[in-house]
C-alpha cells in the first residue's frame, strides 16, 4: 500500500466559521473581575482596550462564529494548512504509533499567531482605529501582526520582551520590514517599563512587562487600540481553524487521534489544535487526550496556583481566573520565548481544573534534542516553542511503546525555527540552561502577588 505522507484539503473545504468551546464546556469559565471592587466586569469595560467586535466574541457563548469574507481571502494565502505523517521520524524512533503533525509554519509570519492577528486587524480596521500596541514575546506574534497591520493600514506598536529582542534580532527586522515599531521591553517608553527598571535595571523582561506597557500606549488616545496574540477567549476562538482543518485530514487519512498535543505559553496554539477535538469528546464520546507541554522554568499549569490574578505585571488588566505564577514573575531565559509567561488563559485553566486536559513539562534541552531530530527526519527546523511539542509526542510514543499498544499522536508544530537559529548554535554550543522550578521557588514567586488595597 502506497505510503500517503501528506494531507491536504481544498480552499472549498477550509472552515468558515470559528468553534467556540465556551458553548460545550460543561463548567464556563469564572467572570473576570475589577481588582479594586473584586465585582464581575460587563463586557463594557474591556471596550477602551479592545476592539468592540473582538469583545462580544470574548464572551460569546455561541457555538460557532462565521469568519469575514475579508479575513478567509487573507487566510487563502495560506490555508488550509498541510497534516503531514510523520513517517521518517517513526523510523528514527522505532515506534509502533502513529505520528502526525499540523504544520503551521507556511505563512508569511512563520508561526501559528497569523490566524489571529488578521482577524484582529480587521476589526480595528474596520472600527475606524488608526494604530495598534501589542506585545511579542519570541517575535512571531510581533511579526504576525506587523503584517495584517501593514495590510489594513493600520500602525503598529510593538513592545518585545528585552531578552528576546537581544537573542532573536532578525525578528526585529522582519517587523521593522513590515513597517512596525518594535521597542525592547521594558522600556522608558512607560510608567510600566520605567518601574520595572527602577526595580532591576538588567530586567531580562517579561510577557507581563510588556503587556502593561502596550496597554498604558493604547488607552492614552482614542484611535489606538491594544491586542493580544494569546491568553484571551477571542484568540483561542480564531485559532480552532487549526484544529478543525485536522478533523477533516484525520478522517482523509482514515484514522483519528488517541492523543493531540501543544505546547503551552498563554494557551494559542494549543486550544486550536485541541478545541475542536474537546467539542468531540463532549458532545460525540470521543476519547482522545489533550496533552499540553509547557516549559519547566514557567510550570504555571503543572505547579501554578488557579486564582484569580492580573494579565500582565503591572496590573492594567481585569482580574482573570487562571493558573498563574504571579504577574510579578520573572521567568529563567529559555529561548522558547513565547512560553515565558506567567500565566493560562482562562478556557485551558478552567479545563484543566476539570481534568478534561492534561499538562506536562520539559526541560529546553531535551525539546531542542527532539527539535533537532524532527529536523532531520522530517526536514523541517522547528520553532523553539514547537519542539515542545515534538518532545512531548516522542515520549507519549516511547510510554506506548513500553506497553506495548500502537497509539495515534496528532502534535501541533505551530511555527518554524528559521528565524531562531541563534537558539540551536547555543544548543549545538552545548550553552543551553536547564532549569526547573522547584516548590519552593513557585511559592516564594505566588508570595509576590500583590493586589491593591
Amino acid at each position: 500500500m502506497e505510503k500517503i505522507r501528506k494531507f491536504l484539503l481544498t480552499d472549498k473545504e477550509m472552515p468558515r466559521q470559528w468553534y467556540n468551546v465556551v458553548a460545550d464546556m460543561p463548567n464556563k469559565p469564572l467572570p473576570p473581575l475589577n481588582p479594586v471592587t473584586r465585582e464581575p466586569i460587563g463586557p463594557e469595560a474591556l471596550c477602551n482596550v479592545f476592539s468592540e467586535e473582538l469583545v462580544k466574541q470574548e464572551v460569546s457563548q455561541e457555538r460557532y462564529v462565521d469568519i469575514p469574507d475579508e479575513v478567509i481571502d487573507l487566510y487563502k494565502i495560506y490555508r488550509p494548512s498541510p497534516m503531514f505523517r510523520a513517517y521518517n521520524l517513526e523510523k528514527v524512533l522505532g515506534t509502533k504509533c502513529k505520528l502526525y503533525y499540523k504544520y503551521e509554519g507556511g505563512n508569511y509570519s512563520g508561526s501559528h499567531k497569523a490566524n489571529t492577528a488578521i482577524p484582529q486587524a480587521y476589526y480595528n480596521k474596520k472600527e475606524g482605529m488608526k494604530r495598534i500596541t501589542t506585545e511579542t514575546g519570541a517575535g512571531q506574534w510581533g511579526s504576525a501582526m506587523s503584517f495584517a497591520c501593514q495590510y489594513f493600514g493600520l500602525e503598529l506598536v510593538v513592545y518585545m520582551v528585552k531578552v528576546s529582542f537581544e537573542q532573536k534580532p532578525f525578528r526585529k527586522l522582519m517587523m521593522n520590514t513590515y513597517g512596525s515599531t518594535v521597542i525592547p521591553s521594558p522600556s522608558n517608553t512607560t510608567e510600566a517599563g520605567r518601574a520595572a527598571l527602577k526595580k532591576d535595571p538588567d530586567c531580562p523582561g517579561s510577557l507581563g512587562i510588556a503587556i502593561s506597557e502596550a496597554i498604558e500606549t493604547a488607552v492614552k488616545d482614542p484611535y489606538t487600540k491594544y491586542t493580544l496574540g494569546s491568553v484571551l477567549n477571542h484568540v483561542a476562538l480564531h485559532q480552532t481553524i487549526i484544529g478543525q482543518e485536522a478533523l477533516l485530514q484525520m478522517a482523509k487519512a482514515d484514522d483519528y487521534p488517541d492523543i493531540v498535543i501543544g505546547c503551552f505559553g498563554g494557551g494559542s496554539n494549543f486550544s486550536g489544535i485541541s478545541f475542536p477535538f474537546l467539542r468531540e469528546n463532549l458532545v460525540n464520546g470521543k476519547k482522545t487526550r489533550l496533552l499540553t507541554i509547557e516549559p519547566s522554568s514557567c510550570p504555571k499549569l503543572t505547579k501554578g496556583k488557579f486564582m484569580y490574578d492580573f494579565g500582565d505585571s503591572a496590573g492594567l488588566t481585569p482580574l482573570l481566573p487562571m493558573y498563574t505564577l504571579g504577574h510579578d514573575f520573572i521567568p529563567e531565559k529559555i529561548h522558547a520565548g513565547g512560553l515565558r509567561y506567567h500565566g493560562a488563559g482562562t478556557l485551558p485553566s478552567q479545563l484543566l481544573k476539570d481534568g478534561l486536559i492534561e499538562a506536562k513539562t520539559k526541560l529546553q534541552r531535551n525539546c531542542f534534542e527532539a527539535g533537532v531530530a524532527f529536523a532531520r527526519s522530517e526536514s523541517i527546523i522547528p520553532a523553539p516553542e514547537s519542539s515542545y511539542a515534538i518532545a512531548g509526542a516522542i515520549d507519549e510514543a516511547k510510554i506506548a511503546d513500553e506497553e506495548g499498544i500502537s497509539k495515534t499522536i496528532l502534535f501541533n508544530v505551530s511555527g518554524h525555527g528559521l528565524l531562531d537559529l541563534i537558539s540551536y548554535e547555543k544548543y549545538f554550543e552545548n550553552n543551553l540552561v536547564d532549569h526547573a522550578m522547584t516548590n519552593e521557588e513557585v511559592d516564594a514567586a505566588l508570595s509576590k502577588i500583590v493586589f491593591p488595597a
